[in-house]
């Protein structure tokens, strides 16, 4: 059974970082490519970002082109997404996918505020 636990969203002020954590379990993680998605109030969900089993990345989201960095460690089963100079119109809900198997995880709240 696939799971996806995301983690590490919280209040951080403009400009401020985060970095998100997405443990994943349930099948072989080193194999499949993973994905970050947002969904901001009222919006539809969004795709932020991308990353192959063979580490290459892609950043699909304009505004966050160079402040986001995509990563993941196949030794722990984790991907990352790395939020930097963050703006309160990143807030949102964020969320990894395992596209493969069409899994999602819980979500985790990001939210950019003074």
């Amino acid at each position: 059974q696939v799971q996806l636990v995301e983690s590490g969203g919280g209040l951080v002020q403009p400009g401020g970082s985060l970095r998100l954590s997405c443990a994943a379990s349930g099948f072989d993680f080193s194999n499949y490519g993973m994905s970050w998605y947002r969904q901001s109030p009222g919006k539809e969900r969004e795709l932020v970002a991308e990353i192959t089993r063979a580490g290459g990345t892609k950043v699909f989201l304009a505004s966050v082109e160079g402040r986001f960095t995509v990563s993941r460690d196949n030794a722990m089963n984790t991907v990352y997404l790395q939020m930097n100079h963050l703006k309160p119109e990143d807030t949102a809900v964020y969320y990894c996918s395992a596209p493969r198997f069409g899994s999602w995880g819980q979500g985790t709240q990001v939210t950019v505020s003074s």
